[in-house]
């Protein structure tokens, strides 16, 4: 289950929240009783990193990996650039 974090918009009081992504946000302040609380948006605690998973990654290091995001995993490769316009003498 997600945890989210909720602020006040009357008094300012936040706090977070385990419950269920089918579960209705709380709709009143516990601090101050007021119907203002707005769910924040929060940074994840992990980040992915690298060119996508591979089907081998938990298979021996001798085994050949082979992405499994395909070639949309590689970058584009980068354009030339343009030419410079040519002045009239």
């Amino acid at each position: 289950m997600p945890i989210y974090a909720f602020m006040c918009e009357s008094c300012g009081h936040s706090f977070d929240k385990l419950q269920k992504l089918s579960d209705p946000d709380p709709e009143t302040c516990p601090n101050c009783g007021q119907p203002t609380l707005k769910r924040q948006v929060t940074a994840p605690s992990f980040r992915l990193a690298g060119g996508g998973w591979y089907e081998t990654d938990f298979k021996k290091d001798g085994d050949k990996k082979r992405n499994l995001v395909g070639d949309s995993a590689t970058p584009a490769p980068t354009p030339a650039p343009a030419p410079a316009p040519k002045k009239d003498d």
